[in-house]
């Protein structure tokens, strides 16, 4: 090929090239070096949403059941077909840039796809805030709930919450329209048991991008804090020690029960006491965090909150051991069964993942706990208590036994000084 040919081709390709820009992006690919990682973890295993997994193969079955509820919410709301097309089209660009990568649809394939995912969600979650109970077989209602929640599998929150705005202004529904829920508390009330922290939004309090989105702000404390403009990482939270090392070192362990929130970790310095809220670990909890991760990754690299719960969560925990510090003290409800299970889940939710910078509140709470394992006297403390409860009373009848020859040191010291008192009180008399 000769060089002008080349350059033909060269130009060609950079004509035909669309511009793309990362402005208003907010549904992302999970980037492959965490996915890989666990796949399964970002994967629907039930419904597609949005057009990220549109034509997985195992996933056209609730496609039949998308039309069931899309004619249900058109009889329901008496909305005007042509009307939802319409204000589909009109928001279509905007729909567009909110994905990361460029969608191998045409327009009317995606308000197709937009029209019926949508008003799957919305008579979806009106049918579970009115009926309050199973819509489909339970561990079905279950696995739709969490497909609703993975970063790759969403709409935009605005695309939906526009549709509900159009079909509330001709429901026939029996609900008076003064009272007809907004559709974020629709959202919340279906996603209630992922709302950790029991927060409660009036319509306009927060502007979520999607569910992913809102599943993050249930387990953040607000008002969410300021962090300091800080590019690089923090290297005070590296090395934490594990449970056990901070067992060892004096440390004392404490479920707090003042805050639900999950990120509200406290060390008390002068008693040693670190206060953690409980976390139950269940089959979703990997999911879960995975997605919020991938989530800060890609949008929130600068306020990384969840990033860094997990981190600290990964120091602490490194082996079955370590969980078995955790449980007992009622930090970890453990529903996995086995403490290796749910230590090799904590190690590896935050590899591959950069920190960008950390939370002033948790680099405090790592540099704490570090002076305070620096102290040798917590430690020998710790070491001589467990001594005397190892090899003292581990048993019943050892304590038993302790006890008594204690006792019976005690009386004799105190016989003793009292006949050295009988000997010495007339000479001195």
């Amino acid at each position: 090929m000769s060089f002008s040919s080349c350059l033909v081709d060269i130009n060609a390709l950079l004509d035909s090239a669309e511009p793309f820009s990362m402005v208003g992006v907010c549904i992302y690919k999970v980037p492959s070096a965490i996915r890989t990682l666990n796949e399964k973890a970002y994967t629907p295993t039930l419904v597609s949403i949005g057009p990220f997994h549109h034509d997985h193969p195992q996933l056209q079955n609730m496609e039949r059941h998308k039309l069931i509820y899309l004619k249900a919410f058109l009889q329901r709301t008496n909305a005007c077909l042509d009307t939802l097309v319409s204000n589909i089209k009109s928001n279509l660009s905007r729909f567009k840039s909110c994905y990361s990568e460029t969608l191998p649809f045409s327009d009317n394939e995606l308000v197709k796809l937009i029209l019926i995912d949508s008003c799957f969600i919305i008579q979806l979650f009106w049918t579970y805030y009115y009926d309050d109970g199973f819509l489909f077989k339970p561990w079905l209602d279950d696995g739709i709930a969490l497909d609703l929640l993975l970063l790759e599998n969403q709409l935009p929150f605005f695309v939906i919450e526009e549709i509900y705005k159009l079909s509330s202004s001709s429901t026939n529904a029996s609900v008076p329209k003064t009272t007809i829920p907004g559709f974020l508390e629709l959202t919340i009330k279906y996603f209630y048991s992922s709302n950790k922290s029991n927060l409660f939004f009036d319509n306009g309090d927060i502007s979520i991008m999607h569910f992913t989105d809102l599943i993050r702000i249930f387990h953040l404390q607000l008002p969410i804090e300021i962090r300091p403009s800080n590019n690089a990482t923090d290297e005070r939270m590296i090395h934490l020690p594990s449970a056990t090392e901070l067992l060892e070192a004096g440390v004392r362990f404490k479920v707090s029960t003042k805050s639900k929130c999950l990120l509200d970790l406290r060390f008390s310095k002068s008693g040693g006491v670190l206060e953690i809220p409980q976390l139950t670990v269940d089959d979703r909890t990997e999911i879960l965090f995975r997605n919020m991760v991938a989530l800060e990754q890609c949008h929130y690299p600068y306020e990384s909150y969840i990033t860094d719960y997990v981190a600290v969560l990964d120091y602490l925990i490194n082996t079955g051991k370590d969980v078995d510090i955790l449980v007992p003290n009622k930090i970890l409800e453990n529903w996995l069964g086995d403490s290796d299970s749910v230590a090799n889940l904590f190690t590896g939710l935050c590899k591959n993942v950069t920190h960008c910078n950390s939370s002033p509140h948790f680099t405090i709470l790592c540099e704490d706990l570090k002076d305070f394992c620096r102290n040798p006297w917590p430690k020998f403390k710790y070491s001589l208590i467990g001594t005397l409860r190892r090899d003292y009373c581990s048993t019943p009848w050892k304590a038993g036994a302790s006890f008594a020859g204690i006792l019976l040191l005690i009386l004799t010291i105190i016989q003793t000084v009292c006949s050295v008192f009988q000997v010495v009180q007339p000479n001195g008399s």
